[in-house]
């Protein structure tokens, strides 16, 4: 049965759209009521404290998502309402038709409006419509322009969070307790920032033609990221990630670890998890990698009490400088890792974050047989890992919305014999 409207208080909410939005509400706190949530939430919370499950299984389409949900099949009309609308579909189809262990909560976010300036410069964009490849005009020609980079400032609009609030409570909070949180960065990774500051190509170069201005250039990264985090910790712009919040590039933060035993109400860093990457830097050496990036991630690693690290990158052949990460607890196992050499590195002491190719999705029609293949070889070489399999960096999955829910199906199958 729907669920009555009600008035919502701001001024992107019609009344349409009001009850679009309460039918959505209602459907998901009913969802996240369901006993399988809490088992669903304990499994990774053992997962998470390195104690053996089975293989824990998240999908996330990422970029395909506009094809299970197209926003031009959505009900409301608002720019604000539909942005609601296509989150909450996003969480019901996460809840009634992937097949993964995603916990479906029972409370609607609502992040903080800001804006944070860039660092001085900016590179300018070339192509990428449509989320299609692009590339970038670097703005940092010369080493000679150091001095015209600053930190980065964050502007915060508390006047559209406040309406935000007040208005997903008037709608839908008797359905959805509404939670206001702060969400930063993804990464600290600093090498993101820096090619495109500086280039893809150029920063290669740099590694050998221009080595210590380089490490200037990454110094004043790293100081200005520490300066951003100060600023959020200090001003209580922080939330706590130790629940069902994406961290590092796949799982979920779900630990009684964290926050600290001292924690009274302000987040710190170190209640935190925190995550780092370097994707762009693949191709280095792990000698020039530990001197000209992980030297200068170290820093901000340092202020969480758990870490994440790694994406794409193969991490296999610096492994031996990652593992200097204080307090790692996820390591990403690319497609482009070596499996049987990171199960060697890994064992039983950190979270096996393996993410399976997603090519395999990226047609109308999925080779089943493959998929079991891959993930049958897997789960033989991870024996005795805290192994996660971690679907994502997904562009398109042929416009077939079934193939993650049989991709879930699978790895769910083959998971359970060898368990």
């Amino acid at each position: 049965m729907p669920v009555p409207p009600k008035k919502a208080f701001h001024p992107g909410i019609d009344p349409g759209d009001c009850e679009v939005l309460r039918r959505l509400a209602g459907q998901l706190a009913a969802l996240a009521a369901r006993p399988v949530e809490e088992e669903k939430r304990r499994l990774w919370y053992e997962h998470n404290t390195l104690q053996p499950t089975r293989p824990v299984v998240f999908c996330d389409p990422e970029n395909a998502w506009n094809e299970i949900v197209p926003r031009d099949g959505l009900g409301s009309t608002g720019a604000l309402a539909r942005e609601w609308e296509w989150q909450m579909r996003v969480r019901l189809f996460w809840a009634e038709c992937m097949g993964d262990d995603r916990v479906t909560d029972d409370d609607f976010e609502v992040r903080i409006v800001a804006h944070m300036s860039d660092w001085g410069m900016h590179e300018t964009q070339i192509g990428g419509n449509n989320g299609g490849s692009y590339t970038w005009d670097a703005p940092l020609k010369s080493y000679e322009d150091l001095d015209k980079l600053h930190f980065p400032t964050i502007h915060l609009d508390w006047a559209e969070t406040d309406r935000q609030v007040e208005s997903a409570e008037a709608l839908f909070g008797d359905l959805l307790p509404v939670v206001r949180k702060g969400r930063w960065w993804w990464t600290l990774g600093l090498t993101q920032t820096a090619v495109r500051l500086r280039g893809l190509e150029q920063f290669m170069v740099d590694l050998c033609i221009h080595p210590e201005e380089l490490k200037r250039f990454m110094d004043i990264l790293s100081k200005g990221h520490l300066s951003m985090l100060d600023y959020l910790e200090g001003n209580g712009l922080l939330s706590l990630n130790n629940d069902n919040s994406y961290v590092g590039s796949g799982g979920f933060g779900f630990t009684y670890e964290l926050p600290q035993t001292d924690f009274v109400e302000k987040v710190r860093t170190k209640d935190m998890w925190g995550f780092a990457e370097s994707q762009e830097t693949s191709s280095v050496a792990p000698e020039q990698f530990d001197e000209f990036v992980f030297q200068y991630q170290l820093p901000l690693l340092e202020r969480f009490g758990l870490n994440c690290y790694g994406c794409c990158e193969p991490l296999h052949l610096r492994w031996h400088v990652v593992k200097k990460t204080p307090r790692l607890r996820r390591v990403s196992v690319s497609p482009w890792s070596d499996l049987g050499q990171m199960a060697e590195q890994l064992g039983g002491d950190y979270i096996f974050s393996w993410k399976p190719n997603p090519a395999t999705l990226a047609m109308p029609g999925i080779d089943e047989a493959l998929i079991r293949k891959q993930v049958r070889e897997a789960l033989e070489i991870t024996q005795g890992c805290r192994l996660e399999i971690i679907m994502k960096d997904t562009h398109t999955i042929g416009n077939n919305p079934n193939n993650v829910i049989r991709w879930c199906q699978l790895v769910r199958e083959e998971s359970d014999k060898h368990w």
